[in-house]
C-alpha cells in the first residue's frame, strides 16, 4: 500500500511543480528559469523539514510518502540541469554558471535550514 501512495504522491508532486512553474513563468519577464529554481529550492527546504522532524518521531510512512513521493515528483534537478544547458547553448554562459551553481548552493542551504528547523 505504500508503493502506490508513494507512486499518488509523486504523481501530486509533478502536478504542483508544472502549477508553480507556469505561475512563476507568466510573471517572470526574463528567460532566465525561476520557477525551476524556485521549486528545487522550496522543495529541498520542505524535505529538509520533514526529515528533521520525523528524526524525533516514527514517521516512515510518511517520509516515504511525503518525502520519496511528493517531493520527489515536485523537485526536478534534471530540468535544472538541461536548463542550465540550454543557457549554455544561447551562449550566456555566465548565467549558466550562476544558475547551476546557484540552485546547487540555495538547495543544499535550504536542506540545512529545513533540517535545523524540522528538528526543532
Amino acid at each position: 500500500m505504500t508503493g502506490l501512495l508513494v507512486a499518488l504522491a509523486g504523481g501530486l508532486g509533478a502536478a504542483a511543480r508544472f502549477w508553480v512553474d507556469a505561475a512563476v513563468s507568466q510573471r517572470n519577464p526574463t528567460r532566465f528559469p525561476l520557477g525551476t529554481l524556485l521549486i528545487n529550492v522550496t522543495g529541498s527546504l520542505l524535505l529538509g523539514l520533514l526529515v528533521g522532524w520525523a528524526s524525533g518521531h516514527a514517521a516512515g510512512d510518511l517520509v516515504a510518502i511525503a518525502g520519496t513521493g511528493f517531493l520527489g515528483g515536485y523537485t526536478t534537478f534534471s530540468t535544472a540541469s538541461v536548463e542550465a544547458f540550454r543557457l549554455v547553448r544561447t551562449e550566456r554562459r555566465w548565467a549558466a554558471a550562476a544558475y547551476a551553481a546557484g540552485t546547487m548552493v540555495a538547495s543544499v542551504a535550504a536542506a540545512v535550514v529545513g533540517l535545523w528547523l524540522g528538528a526543532r
